[in-house]
Protein backbone atom coordinates (compact mmCIF):
# COMPACT_ATOMS: atom_id res chain seq x y z
CA UNK A 1 0.00 0.00 0.00
CA UNK A 2 1.55 3.49 -0.84
CA UNK A 3 2.42 5.64 1.61
CA UNK A 4 0.10 8.21 2.01
CA UNK A 5 2.70 10.92 3.43
CA UNK A 6 5.31 9.97 1.23
CA UNK A 7 2.75 10.88 -1.54
CA UNK A 8 1.56 14.10 -0.32
CA UNK A 9 5.73 14.81 -0.30
CA UNK A 10 6.70 13.53 -3.87
CA UNK A 11 3.80 16.09 -4.83
CA UNK A 12 5.07 18.73 -3.06
CA UNK A 13 8.50 18.44 -4.60
CA UNK A 14 7.11 18.07 -8.05
CA UNK A 15 5.40 21.33 -7.22
CA UNK A 16 8.67 23.27 -6.28
CA UNK A 17 10.43 21.51 -9.58
CA UNK A 18 8.14 22.30 -11.93
CA UNK A 19 8.66 26.25 -10.59
CA UNK A 20 12.27 25.96 -10.89
CA UNK A 21 12.15 25.42 -14.48
CA UNK A 22 9.08 27.64 -14.72
CA UNK A 23 6.76 25.07 -15.91
CA UNK A 24 4.14 26.19 -12.83
CA UNK A 25 1.67 28.55 -14.16
CA UNK A 26 -0.47 31.16 -11.65
CA UNK A 27 -3.46 30.81 -13.90
CA UNK A 28 -5.71 27.57 -14.84
CA UNK A 29 -6.48 26.33 -18.20
CA UNK A 30 -10.07 27.59 -19.00
CA UNK A 31 -13.25 25.50 -17.60
CA UNK A 32 -13.60 23.44 -20.83
CA UNK A 33 -9.68 22.24 -20.87
CA UNK A 34 -10.81 19.92 -17.96
CA UNK A 35 -14.12 18.64 -19.98
CA UNK A 36 -11.85 16.33 -22.02
CA UNK A 37 -12.12 12.88 -22.48
CA UNK A 38 -8.50 12.34 -24.00
CA UNK A 39 -5.63 10.49 -22.12
CA UNK A 40 -3.87 13.73 -20.70
CA UNK A 41 -6.22 16.12 -22.22
CA UNK A 42 -3.86 16.19 -24.37
CA UNK A 43 -6.52 17.44 -26.85
CA UNK A 44 -7.06 20.53 -24.42
CA UNK A 45 -3.81 20.64 -22.29
CA UNK A 46 0.11 20.49 -22.57
CA UNK A 47 1.77 17.70 -20.54
CA UNK A 48 3.26 20.22 -17.88
CA UNK A 49 -0.40 21.58 -17.88
CA UNK A 50 -2.09 18.38 -16.70
CA UNK A 51 0.13 17.42 -14.64
CA UNK A 52 -0.19 20.83 -12.67
CA UNK A 53 -4.10 21.45 -12.75
CA UNK A 54 -4.95 17.74 -12.88
CA UNK A 55 -2.19 14.95 -11.76
CA UNK A 56 -1.01 16.94 -8.70
CA UNK A 57 -4.50 18.48 -8.53
CA UNK A 58 -5.84 15.18 -7.61
CA UNK A 59 -3.88 13.22 -6.01
CA UNK A 60 -3.93 15.86 -3.15
CA UNK A 61 -7.55 16.05 -2.96
CA UNK A 62 -7.25 12.08 -2.88
CA UNK A 63 -4.68 12.05 -0.02
CA UNK A 64 -6.16 14.90 2.00
CA UNK A 65 -9.32 13.68 1.93
CA UNK A 66 -8.15 10.42 2.91
CA UNK A 67 -10.49 8.78 -0.47
CA UNK A 68 -9.47 5.49 -1.58
CA UNK A 69 -5.80 5.53 -4.10
CA UNK A 70 -6.11 3.91 -7.47
CA UNK A 71 -4.46 0.64 -8.18
CA UNK A 72 -1.65 1.81 -9.94
CA UNK A 73 0.00 4.98 -10.95
CA UNK A 74 2.01 4.89 -14.38
CA UNK A 75 2.58 8.83 -15.45
CA UNK A 76 6.40 8.76 -15.57
CA UNK A 77 6.42 7.16 -19.13
CA UNK A 78 4.35 9.79 -20.48
CA UNK A 79 6.31 12.67 -18.69
CA UNK A 80 9.94 11.43 -20.02
CA UNK A 81 7.86 11.58 -23.40
CA UNK A 82 6.93 15.23 -23.20
CA UNK A 83 10.27 16.44 -21.53
CA UNK A 84 12.40 14.80 -24.25
CA UNK A 85 11.07 17.35 -26.50
CA UNK A 86 11.68 20.20 -24.16
CA UNK A 87 15.08 22.08 -23.72
CA UNK A 88 15.00 22.50 -20.32
CA UNK A 89 16.55 20.18 -17.36
CA UNK A 90 13.92 17.85 -16.02
CA UNK A 91 15.49 15.00 -14.58
CA UNK A 92 14.54 16.06 -11.22
CA UNK A 93 10.56 16.11 -11.95
CA UNK A 94 11.19 12.51 -13.81
CA UNK A 95 12.87 11.43 -10.78
CA UNK A 96 9.76 12.09 -8.36
CA UNK A 97 7.43 10.84 -11.10
CA UNK A 98 9.07 8.01 -11.12
CA UNK A 99 9.45 7.44 -7.15
CA UNK A 100 5.48 8.39 -7.16
CA UNK A 101 4.97 5.53 -9.73
CA UNK A 102 6.86 3.20 -7.46
CA UNK A 103 4.90 3.47 -4.43
CA UNK A 104 2.04 1.68 -6.34
CA UNK A 105 3.71 -1.11 -7.85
Amino acid sequence: MPDRDLLLALLANIETEMREIDLWEAQSPPTSAFESQLPFFYDTMNFSQWLQWVFVARFRAILEGQHPLPPTCEVAPMAEEYFKELDIYSDPVLGLLRCFDEEFS
